[in-house]
């Protein structure tokens, strides 16, 4: 059986456990201890914990267990009681804003200020990781750079850049004592932005990246760094929000600041594959325009895709920068809003160069689920796949909103996953089809198509941010280039909850979740009414 909750008849499988357990009690002492005194200075202790015989349970909660419809995505599990109880109230499916943390405050209310600047800097690392990671108190955090590192200054004091050491090489490094510390104030929102700006925003000092690519207006500016000795083998693309429009939180996101991350993946992409395949570029070290780019992308679809030899795209974005007092990083290494991208070849040699063998891509496993539905059930899995969406049936058959779709237009559809990998997972799919069939990469879709896609991410990040969400990672799922199959290009954003971090339940692929997914759709919809919201994406 091919383990999917999509069925040929467009409709989910959902099971449903409900456990019943009869346990041998095997222990052979009792243990009774004080645990303290009650509100009425009763002693309570721990007897419950020792039963003398067997346990027979016969009213455990219930769990829903949903395959995911794409079988390498693993198994969530709904919790009935979590789920039940935000049935009730979709938009308790929130996380509290963050609260205000200043240490140099507090010291200030005991010493004077320069003893209490003082106090600051003698506290143990751990705690300063702490504190650069969660202070919202700009003239703390300007204390704490101007400690870990050394500041070029103007005669006003105000930061114009770094001081730098030579190495035993003659390179030049920043001088910088704590590089975790140095590089958490620095991703930290509330350092005030010339801070940010000459700390690691500047282009040039983070490294010698070079700048390929731009986007720029009177509203937002981009910048296009070339990744060449990259941990993605063939080198990737990093499509950065500038210095001169920082941007640390998805609120501040423009449609336009999406517009101009993603026109210079399209536009990346589209140059490459017309590069492989001989085509004319247009003229000019500029960037190329909308007309220009839809040109050249339907060049491509016309051309013989020989040299192409299956290529296909590589997208993400790691959203959200953390750092624990014990020396953990959290999620990206940049607050400052970014993606990357690349081109990953059809196949690569061994390493005896005997035999090539098909590089990896995540998309090659839905285009797997394809071909193994399509064996199995005789039925295209992604028209199966739409029509249970648009026809879902709540996952507890009991009263309340039942459909799953955030948002939609004529292109895509903005949803949450019946069976969520991460707690508060959306997807975005693209529904259109083009003259060969559905939508599979973004060089199968047109300019409506990509603008879709680019506005239904920014509805994604938006809701995020109206959830007081602090990191997201998302992906890309495409089709490789030249191959048409059935499948269709979509998009995952997958929320980190303080909670829901990641154990040994996710390692498996047994996904937990406390709510069902029918109710945070709900959720997303109301955050989405808000009249806040509505301003701030100037979408109708």
């Amino acid at each position: 059986m091919l383990r999917t909750s999509v069925t040929p008849d467009g409709t989910f499988l959902v099971a449903v456990h409900r456990p019943s357990l009869h346990v041998v009690n095997l222990r052979e002492h009792d243990f009774i201890t004080s645990l303290g005194s009650t509100p009425q200075g009763d002693p309570f202790d721990n007897r419950v914990n020792f039963p003398k015989g067997d346990i027979s349970v016969s009213k455990a909660k219930w769990i829903y267990e949903i395959a995911n419809p794409f079988p390498f995505r693993g198994t969530t599990y709904i919790e009935s009681a979590w789920a039940d109880s935000r049935r009730k109230n979709p938009d308790s499916l929130e996380l509290p804003p963050a609260r205000e943390c200043s240490v140099l405050e507090s010291l200030k209310k005991h010493m004077t200020d320069s003893e209490a600047a003082s106090t600051l800097t003698a506290l143990p690392i751990q705690v300063l990781y702490g504190l650069a990671a969660n202070s919202t108190d700009p003239e703390e955090l300007v204390h704490l750079a101007r400690w870990c590192c050394r500041l070029d200054t103007n005669n006003a004091g105000d930061p114009v850049g770094l001081l730098y050491l030579s190495d035993k090489n003659d390179n030049l490094r920043p001088d910088i004592d704590d590089f975790e510390l140095f590089e958490t104030i620095a991703n930290n929102p509330y350092l005030p932005d010339p801070y940010k700006e000459v700390m690691v925003l500047r282009p040039g000092v983070q490294g010698t990246s070079e700048i390929v690519g731009e986007w720029k207006s009177e509203k937002s500016h981009v910048f296009e760094y070339l990744r060449s000795n990259s941990y993605i083998p063939w080198g990737h693309f990093a499509a950065n929000m500038a210095n001169d429009s920082i941007r640390y939180t998805t609120s501040a996101l423009s449609l336009e600041d999406i517009q101009a991350l993603r026109h210079l993946y399209y536009q990346r992409t589209y140059v490459t594959l017309a590069q492989k395949l001989s085509l004319d570029l247009p003229p000019g070290r500029k960037r190329l325009s909308t007309e220009d780019m839809e040109s050249l992308r339907l060049q491509i679809m016309k051309a013989p895709h020989d040299q192409i030899n299956y290529m296909t795209t590589l997208w993400g974005w790691n959203f959200g920068y953390d750092f624990s007092s014990s020396g953990y990083r959290l999620h990206a290494t940049h607050q400052m809003i970014h993606q990357q991208y690349a081109m990953v070849p059809g196949s690569v040699t061994t390493t005896d160069d005997s035999e090539t063998m098909p590089t990896y891509s995540c998309g090659d496993l839905v285009a797997d689920t394809v071909e193994r539905y399509q064996t199995a059930y005789g039925n295209d899995f992604f028209s199966d796949y739409l029509k249970a969406i648009r026809n879902n049936i709540r996952t507890d058959r009991k009263d309340g909103q039942s459909t799953l779709i955030v948002w939609e237009d004529n292109n895509v559809i903005l949803f949450v996953p019946k069976a969520q990998v991460s707690q508060w997972e959306l997807q975005l799919m693209v529904v259109a089809d083009g003259p060969l069939g559905p939508v599979g990469n973004i060089v199968e879709a047109d300019t409506s198509v990509r603008n879709s896609i680019d506005k239904g991410i920014l509805l994604a990040q938006k809701i995020y941010s109206r959830l007081n969400t602090k990191m997201v990672t998302s992906l890309e799922f495409p089709k490789r280039i030249g191959i048409q199959n059935g499948q269709r290009l979509f998009y995952s954003f997958l929320p980190k909850l303080p909670w829901s971090m990641g154990a040994f339940s996710e390692a498996q692929m047994r996904y937990i979740c406390g709510h069902y997914p029918e109710d945070f759709a709900a959720c997303c919809r109301n955050r989405m009414n808000e009249a806040k919201f509505k301003s701030l994406l100037q979408v109708k």
